[in-house]
């Protein structure tokens, strides 16, 4: 097998050099294959990717230096029809033999088949055509690159082309750019006919972009308008356009200087067949007028219900439906103030966060009530969205713990709920899934399932019992958010049921930042099948069981040489923690078995955790096609320090640990803090260089001296170190010793080169590194505590390279990883001793890690 291997893969070597040594194949005669672009400004090479976009032709893309697409076309057959049925003109006898035992349908069908036809226009839309020189294109090239650098200043700038011949059908072309010194700008002056434009353009004038001594830009000047004119429709110009402004520039007996005037002439109309000017007026608002039940059928039917409230005039084709409330606190449009822009859209966009009504209209009248003719009418017109409505979704997930899962949510959704715009959430979800992680007696594909129910109750308000509008303004979009929810999992184990209730404020406090305060967020976790926990926990049980078969007597905790799950083991650990064996505190043999069974009972009891939340983030990302941003999100969580205000408050006595009980049960406490900064850059020609880092740390006290299972961090995954499958990595050097290995701090670290391989396929390398550690807790083995800086040797490294696909809606992904650097090994092995494909990990995930 391996010899069969070796010849395929040499015949493929073979084909790929043969078809490397003939990319100019269908290169015609007398033409010439473009096989490099240099470009040369003021005597040095250039690769800017700004420069190089001016050009018409590009040379045919590589893959690692290899024309991969122009040899995949090159391959194919450009007239798969024609040489089918060349065949059978060459050979008339042929067409008849086939025809006897297929139909000659049959046999003009073949002529259509993936084999004959459909290869060769994979490998056409795959490939790439020879990019053959056009010297009329390059001559364009030229006046581009001429245009763009003049839009730079470069107002006496040269350019020109070379052509050069580098073998019979091979040319590059030479671009040679000599620029000159650059324009900069000299005087700059204002000459804005409407007196209160003036005076509105000298209140901002420090923003300029326009500056005496900065260089020539012409998008400097677009930026400028914009500036203007957003400056000018935010103030009450209601009038106002961009294309009022123009700017003369002046340049004659300069040496590279230029003088500018901004030139704002007066607003100009038409008047029957005359164009008249006159000076441009500041609009105030006289009236706010808003239609709550506005559709095309009814927009001429009376109105049958009206209100005021607030200098708002609310109207209803018929019984209003809503609390004036509800909708005047989401308009910005004040009825005195002036006209502006940014409160139309601020009051677009709250309307349609209401989630209540579509996307709505806002149009403004000239009031002619008003003989100055300086007045609006704002009019509102709101279409309700239906109050009833159902959806469902249907998911393909993976996750660290889940290699796949398929989930089914079905939801309604109730509208304006208690007539304040509010909005309830009922749906309920389902889940399968398969995960080779979890104990699988049965080898069943389907291991994981899931079903629960989730309530969620949005007010588009602060519900407080105090005024916050000056600490979260309504221009802030704030929210309230009740959730209450129930699942049970089942088939992975332990098996558990999850009680889930929070209450939630959320604004944006400015554009792309958002932050979200959780008052309360309360979660009870409760075991079902905790007897199943050493099938789970095989590691655990593992060492248990040798031990168990060098120290205990009993015969009955056995069945064919093993402690028995549940009788044998839990038995067992009885005897030894209570002094019934030959074991002693001071044996490292009874600390195992002490360590096994604290584990143990913290994995298995049930959890409660009332909790405090601040979560902030940031990010420049403007939309999906953005490549170039940052992303920065930090969370502050407290737990379980109201529960002990109040029980110490109420004096509530301690149980056996000195620890406060809630329904006979030990609450977790702790603080909890979260640092993520993700950053990428693009590199040009659809490669990206993306950078993750971690950090987070929670320390128990009061009433606790661990971190709940549910809230601890693990490393490891397809979104996390890929070297390692989750859960698999740390605690720092403690070479993975348990099935699920966790702790209560983090750093981990990634960068990820991304870049397109062939079409919508993309490839990346990777190197993660991090670890998980304890810290602060009951944890006494050295190998798993963080201590000091010393203790970042145990950083594990994780490199190699993985596949994307990406099908528009989502991205499939497959990583390779490496164990690079692994510091549980000894030392003299922690370095580039697993980099091989046998111990690689591959990891499936769906869109990009970070």
């Amino acid at each position: 097998m391996k010899k069969i291997s070796t010849k395929i893969s040499i015949i493929i070597l073979i084909g790929i050099i043969i078809s490397a040594c003939n990319a100019e194949k269908r290169v015609p005669e007398g033409k010439h294959l473009l096989t490099k672009n240099k470009i040369t400004v003021n005597g040095k090479r250039t690769n800017e990717e700004n420069v190089t976009n001016q050009l018409y032709q590009k040379p045919n893309s590589t893959l690692l230096g290899f024309r991969l697409r122009l040899n995949l076309y090159n391959l194919a057959n450009l007239n798969p029809d024609s040489t089918y049925q060349a065949k059978f003109i060459a050979d008339p006898k042929k067409y008849e033999r086939k025809s006897k035992w297929l139909s000659a349908k049959q046999v003009n069908r073949l002529g259509k088949s993936f084999w004959y036809h459909g290869i060769h226009d994979f490998l056409k839309k795959t490939g790439e055509p020879p990019v053959i020189i056009d010297t009329s294109k390059s001559k364009k090239s030229v006046s581009r690159l001429k245009s763009y650098y003049f839009n730079d200043g470069y107002f006496n700038i040269k350019a020109d082309y070379q052509f050069d011949t580098l073998k019979k059908k091979r040319a590059q072309i030479r671009y040679k750019i000599v620029t000159g010194k650059p324009y900069l700008l000299d005087t700059i002056r204002t000459t804005i006919a409407t007196p209160v434009l003036d005076s509105l353009y000298e209140a901002t004038k420090n923003l300029s972009v326009l500056k005496s001594g900065k260089q020539f830009k012409t998008e400097n000047f677009e930026e400028e308008k914009n500036r203007i004119n957003t400056n000018f429709r935010n103030n009450g110009i209601y009038h106002f356009q961009p294309t009022y402004i123009n700017f003369d520039i002046d340049t004659i007996q300069k040496v590279n200087k230029a003088n500018v005037n901004l030139i704002i002439n007066n607003y100009s109309y038409q008047d029957k067949d005359s164009t008249r000017t006159k000076p441009f007026k500041r609009f105030t608002i006289s009236e706010v007028n808003v239609y709550t039940d506005y559709t095309a059928t009814n927009s001429n039917t009376p109105i049958k219900d009206s209100t005021t409230y607030k200098n708002f005039n609310l109207y209803s084709h018929e019984k209003l439906k809503y609390k004036p409330y509800a909708i005047t606190d989401a308009i910005f449009i004040n009825k005195g103030g002036y006209f502006a822009d940014n409160k139309t859209v601020l009051t677009t966009r709250y309307l349609s966060n209401l989630k209540v009504f579509n996307y709505p209209i806002i149009q403004y009248e000239i009031d002619k009530r008003d003989t100055t003719y300086s007045s609006l009418i704002t009019k509102i017109y709101l279409t309700p969205r239906k109050k009833y409505s159902f959806g469902a979704s249907f998911d393909v997930t993976h996750s660290n713990i889940q290699d796949i899962g398929i989930a089914f949510s079905p939801a309604i959704t109730i509208r304006n709920i208690f007539k304040g715009a509010e909005t309830l959430e009922i749906s309920a979800r389902g889940n399968i899934g398969s995960s080779k992680d979890l104990a699988n007696p049965n080898n069943q594909f389907f291991n994981v399932s899931e079903y629960g129910l989730d309530l969620k109750l949005n007010f588009p308000r602060i519900s407080f019992p105090f005024d916050t509008e000056k600490i979260i303004p309504k221009s802030m979009i704030p929210s309230t958010l009740i959730t209450t929810g129930f699942s049970r999992q089942t088939n992975i184990g332990l098996d558990k049921e999850n009680f889930t209730g929070a209450f939630s404020y959320n604004w944006t406090p400015k554009k792309n930042n958002s932050v979200k305060f959780d008052l309360l967020n309360a979660q009870f976790i409760r075991n079902l099948n905790i007897e199943n926990y050493f099938n789970v926990y095989s590691s655990s049980y593992d060492a248990l069981n040798k031990i168990g078969q060098t120290y205990s007597t009993n015969s009955s905790y056995f069945n064919s040489g093993d402690l028995k799950i549940e009788e044998g083991t839990k038995g067992f650990t009885s005897d030894v923690l209570s002094g019934n064996t030959a074991l002693i505190e001071t044996d490292t043999d009874y600390k195992s078995v002490k360590s096994i069974e604290e584990r143990r009972v913290r994995l298995t009891e049930n959890d409660f955790i009332l909790s405090t939340s601040f979560t902030f983030s940031k990010t420049t990302k403007t939309d999906l096609q953005d490549n170039t941003f940052y992303l920065f999100k930090t969370k502050l969580e407290s737990a379980g320090s109201l529960l002990s205000l109040f029980s110490r408050a109420t004096k509530l006595p301690t149980n056996s640990n000195g620890n406060y009980e809630l329904f006979n049960l030990e609450y977790s406490e702790y603080v909890k803090t979260e640092f993520d900064y993700i950053k990428h850059w693009d590199l040009t020609k659809e490669k990206v260089l993306a950078v993750r880092s971690f950090f987070g740390i929670a320390l128990p006290f009061g009433n606790a001296d661990y971190i709940p299972f549910s809230r601890s961090y693990f490393a490891g995954g397809s979104n996390d170190n890929r070297a390692w499958q989750a859960y698999s990595l740390g605690p720092g050097s403690s070479d993975s010793t348990n099935d699920f290995n966790e702790a209560n701090m983090k750093i981990a670290l990634s960068a990820e080169f991304r870049f397109k391989i062939l079409g919508d396929l993309k490839g990346a390398l990777f190197a993660d590194a991090g670890n998980i550690w304890n810290v602060l807790d009951r944890e006494t083995d050295d190998k798993y505590i963080f201590k000091n800086f010393n203790s970042l040797q145990d950083m594990a490294l994780g490199t190699g390279f993985g596949l994307r696909y990406d099908l528009s809606f989502f991205i499939v992904r497959f990583d390779f990883g490496f164990k690079t650097y692994n510091p549980a090994n000894e030392i003299g092995e922690k370095w580039f001793k697993e980099l091989n494909i046998s111990k690689s990990v591959l990891n499936f995930g769906i869109n990009y890690p970070f």
